[in-house]
């Protein structure tokens, strides 16, 4: 050992190096926090055991260092998490950075992204893995690279609140979403008072993101990587959401950036995803305002290793088209509106779920208040989904329309206003099959409001300068329906039973066709009119 430099020796020899290591040089925990970095590298299989000291110099070189920091042994045990932030904190105090946690964030991206396999040396990986393995272990070992470089950060998805919930239509699945802070608000002062013109990336779903090292207002993404996929002839590119709502939610993504669109090539190429990917679900967002998802600017789709509650729901009615006799149709028992095709026959799957529609886009009940159109502006569209079954490939549309009114301005199957307080924002796809991702906020309302029914005080409605304004209504009900003074199980399962009403509420209003006998025989009503046969 005599003679070599610390840092030329293999990492898993360190420790023994330190004893010897002269105590004057162990103060600093930069040094250890950069070897935590680089043995974390190692060990997930990001970095190669030659290249930790070429690694290495490279974060030397980001934080502006010319030689390697003393290390303590102490420092050492640091986590990741620490290691990170002990580094942006020497950024910060030596001035590279602004004390701000999107600066904090765009350091610690780059660093992890010295880390991160190339884009070239990671899709050879993948390949190979697909080759000698199967899809499943080569999206296995895709998954926790994310995991590993941090782009998926599980210290931060940890904080999310998640719990099943029975209700009439299945177990649904309730997250409160902790994993996405709110901004600082020097931050949103520092957005505001800067002008900036980048048209780059066009959005964040472009495969430009792909190394990118952020600005203000927009994401670093030296760790992402994308697996470029072919659909239908046509390039995409396939990578996993940083927000992981189920196990190996990805997002797979145009390569031009237009629109979104539901459209004959949409079923075709979400099966044409499944004869690559058969063991996830895949699907899209509608395409429309209100009951799109929040980017509708790039044509993009969703998918991961999951089973939603739709995915169990029951048939309330068969039919059959005399044009597609190998598709087994039938209208589902939940509570959007949702028809499901089954067949092997990815063809005639794709072209009946198109005349499906185009059908539905100009399809009007009066009886219902479905409107198709107003002035030229289509209210009807679909969020279709897709799976691959042992009965062959499967797809599930869900009816979907944007009409608002003056008593329902943000949409009239939409969340109304008494639910707002729990949920305002648009039902994607997600939400629709049965999975809600509630704002964070709630966490901490819930939480008084169950101290409330444990209390044994009155009910005071809130000031409206209070943030639990919104939920004074809700209050007066539960404290009038059950009593304040609950034991903290049954006001924890009272708070717990009283949301899944109001997220089964939510579904509901954005059923087109409500779930009961009325919607029922509305269903009918629009299978009959595009030509189905209902048995």
């Amino acid at each position: 050992m005599q003679g070599e430099s610390l840092h030329n020796t293999p990492i898993k020899m360190q420790n023994e190096t330190l004893r010897n290591t002269p105590l004057k040089m162990q103060n600093e925990p930069l040094g250890g926090a950069i070897e935590c970095i680089l043995a974390h590298g190692v060990a997930s299989g990001l970095v190669p055991q030659l290249d930790a000291g070429y690694t290495r110099n490279l974060i030397l070189d980001t934080l502006r260092l010319e030689t390697p920091p003393p290390i303590s042994e102490e420092s050492l045990k640091l986590s990741i998490n620490s290691s990170l932030n002990c580094l942006s904190d020497y950024a910060v105090r030596h001035e590279f950075i602004a004390d701000l946690p999107s600066e904090r964030e765009r350091l610690e991206t780059r660093i992890m992204g010295l880390l991160t396999p190339s884009p070239e040396a990671f899709r050879r990986t993948f390949e190979n893995t697909e080759k000698s393995d199967g899809i499943t272990k080569a999206c296995a070992y895709f998954n926790s690279m994310c995991i590993a470089n941090g782009y998926i950060n599980e210290q931060a998805l940890s904080r999310n609140v998640r719990f099943f919930a029975p209700s009439k239509y299945g177990s649904l699945e309730i997250t409160i979403n902790l994993s996405k802070p709110e901004k600082d608000p020097r931050e949103i002062a520092a957005l505001l008072a800067r002008k900036n013109d980048s048209e780059y990336p066009p959005c964040m779903l472009c495969p430009e993101n792909e190394g990118y090292a952020g600005r203000l207002g927009f994401p670093a993404r030296q760790t992402l990587r994308t697996l470029p996929v072919t659909l239908c002839g046509e390039p995409w590119h396939f990578q996993y959401s940083p927000y992981r709502y189920f196990p190996e939610h990805c997002i797979v993504f145009s390569e031009r950036h237009a629109p979104m669109k539901i459209e004959h090539m949409t079923f075709r190429r979400l099966l044409d995803f499944l004869t690559r990917f058969p063991h996830y679900m895949i699907g899209s967002n509608a395409d429309l305002p209100i009951v799109g998802g929040s980017v509708l600017n790039h044509n993009h789709f969703q998918g991961g290793e999951h089973v939603f509650a739709m995915d169990k729901s029951d048939a309330i009615a068969k039919a059959t088209h005399p044009m597609y006799p190998r598709v087994r149709v039938h209208a589902l028992s939940w509570a959007m509106s949702t028809i499901r095709l089954t067949s092997e026959d990815r063809e005639s799957l794709a072209s009946l779920a198109e005349l499906i529609r185009a059908a539905w886009s100009k399809y009007s009940d009066a009886v219902l208040n479905i409107v198709s159109s107003t002035d030229g502006t289509p209210h009807n569209t679909i969020t279709p989904i897709a799976r691959k079954t042992n009965a062959g490939f499967k797809l599930d549309l869900i009816l979907r329309n944007n009409r608002t009114t003056k008593e329902h301005p943000l949409g009239i199957f939409h969340p109304h206003a008494d639910l707002h307080h729990i949920k305002k924002e648009n039902i994607g796809l997600i939400e629709a099959m049965g999975m809600f991702i509630l704002p964070g906020r709630l966490l901490t309302q819930l939480d008084s409001i169950k101290n409330h029914l444990m209390s044994g005080r009155e009910f005071v409605p809130h000031e409206e300068s209070n943030t639990m304004s919104m939920h004074n209504d809700w209050i007066a009900e539960l404290t009038k329906r059950y009593g304040r003074s609950q034991t903290e199980d049954s006001a924890e399962q009272i708070v717990r039973d009283a949301l899944t009403e109001k997220c089964v509420r939510v579904l509901e209003d954005a059923a087109v066709f409500k779930p009961n006998e009325n919607g029922k025989r509305g269903i009918i009503r629009f299978l009959e009119s595009a030509g189905f046969i209902v048995i």
